[in-house]
């Protein structure tokens, strides 16, 4: 229970896992805010990616914070507060894109230009030798059409490629944001990049048809 109005002392160097407990204990504002900043833009960002559009990220962002207000005192303090968080997170995302309708499925036909200026499509990137996953969708993440590809996932794989790729979480901490074992993570991983790499080639063949 909250005993709010209590002073409590603490530095930016605790941990959030001491920082939500404490939290909860005492309703310090202060201690919730440094949570929310350390947070912010890394959660919006997520939210905007899967959702689409600010105005239903910023929903489901204050839907987000207001759950970890109201559910502070039911987390254990030997979980991480990452993947708690990203739990939270997902739920209000998925919460936000029910009560609007499911996105427009969009073209895969889209592709970035590798170092001899040939097409490659993010699928392959996933998969060929050379910067991580991780590198490739934090220096594409403002590209529309990757946003739009992975949409075409479907949710139970669009969401772990943007929590494995896009936010980084490792695979045990994606497992444990969306309630699943580790390996069905990794499985959905791998069919999402097969999928999409079936996808682009097809596009590819297509369009070579086309051309002929």
């Amino acid at each position: 229970m909250m005993e709010s109005g209590t002073s409590v002392t603490y530095t930016i160097e605790d941990s959030d896992e001491l920082l939500l407990t404490q939290y909860s204990r005492t309703g310090e504002r202060k201690l919730f805010e440094t949570l929310m900043r350390r947070y912010e833009r890394e959660i919006f960002s997520f939210l905007r990616r899967y959702l689409g559009r600010d105005d239903l990220a910023d929903d489901a962002f204050q839907g987000t914070f207001l759950q970890v207000h109201l559910k502070c005192a039911q987390f254990d303090s030997a979980r991480r507060f990452r993947p708690w968080l990203y739990a939270i997170a997902t739920n209000q995302a998925i919460d936000v894109q029910r009560k609007v309708g499911r996105r427009k499925m969009v073209s895969l036909d889209h592709s970035s230009l590798g170092q001899d200026n040939r097409p490659v499509s993010w699928a392959d990137q996933l998969v060929a030798d050379g910067p991580s996953p991780a590198r490739i969708a934090e220096d594409h993440e403002h590209s529309h059409w990757v946003r739009e590809a992975v949409t075409n996932l479907g949710e139970s794989l669009e969401l772990v490629i943007q929590l494995v790729y896009f936010q980084g979480l490792k695979y045990r901490e994606a497992a444990e944001v969306l309630a699943i074992p580790v390996g069905t993570v990794k499985s959905r991983v791998n069919a999402a990049i097969t999928r999409l790499a079936m996808q682009w080639h097809e596009s590819q063949a297509d369009e070579v048809s086309t051309a002929e």
